[in-house]
């Protein structure tokens, strides 16, 4: 048995054949798994829960997902979301209609055996401090239950202007602004007393090797999809489970083992 995680699919009206993708996998690779984690931006912009309701092209993009999303969970593989900077509004309707579980900012797991961290990523770009200002408004409540309230098509008027606003200022910032800040990361592993941290946000795949209380440690960050490819992070059953990150076909994604 393994566990499976993804972030950053970034999935729209405007990404069919990403979506597609994400089907395919969900009905190729993920079946079997004990857990599928989705570590944030599952959608390029959510305008709230109640769009499910609403005739807005995004509206069916998202029930496809979630029927896929159903469909897995009722086979048995538990369903995860974390929000990401890109998700926020998603809410328990949402989470409830895919048979999935929301989880706080950041998450401690067992993952076979092995103790790890999970999370988007953003709250560990703290050299951004014009994002960190957003994250924090954008996360809270009265400032969400405002965005609500609003009529669908100001929220997405919004929603585009501010991802308009973030290219613009992304475009002017320095590459390790936008990146994690390492003495965040170091910190954050060090207080759950893990050795594994597990997230995406940055768009930059890697594994990194890092020292957390004198002892050696691993940050693993899961790349952002495209029409073409997508990526996860699969932790299988065993003596010493190890994750391991894919690049794969969005056309030939992985069987499932």
């Amino acid at each position: 048995m393994r566990t499976l995680l993804v972030a950053d699919l970034h999935l729209s009206e405007h990404t069919p054949a990403m979506t597609r993708g994400f089907i395919r996998y969900l009905k190729t690779t993920a079946p079997g798994a004990r857990a599928l984690y989705i570590l944030g931006d599952l959608f390029d912009a959510w305008l709230g829960d109640d769009l499910l309701d609403q005739p807005h092209p995004m509206a069916e993009t998202a029930w496809r997902v979630i029927d896929a999303l159903r469909h897995l969970a009722d086979s048995g593989t538990a369903v995860y979301f974390t929000h990401g900077n890109r998700d926020f509004l998603i809410g328990e309707r949402f989470a409830g209609a895919c048979r999935a579980t929301l989880l706080p900012d950041v998450q401690e797991v067992e993952l076979h055996g092995m103790a790890a961290v999970l999370l988007h990523g953003d709250s560990l770009c703290t050299r951004d401090s014009a994002y960190m200002a957003f994250r924090q408004q954008s996360r809270d409540p009265q400032w969400q239950a405002q965005m609500l309230a609003m009529p669908i098509a100001e929220r997405a008027a919004l929603a585009r202007q501010l991802r308009e606003t973030s290219g613009e200022a992304n475009a002017a910032k320095a590459e390790d602004i936008m990146d994690v800040t390492p003495s965040e990361v170091v910190e954050l592993m060090d207080a759950y007393g893990v050795a594994t941290m597990i997230h995406g946000h940055t768009h930059r795949p890697d594994v990194h090797d890092v020292t957390v209380a004198g002892a050696p440690a691993r940050r693993y960050v899961l790349g952002d999809w495209s029409d073409e490819y997508g990526w996860d992070i699969v932790v299988d059953e065993g003596d010493t489970p190890s994750p391991r990150l894919r690049r794969f076909s969005l056309d030939a994604p992985p069987d499932a083992d």
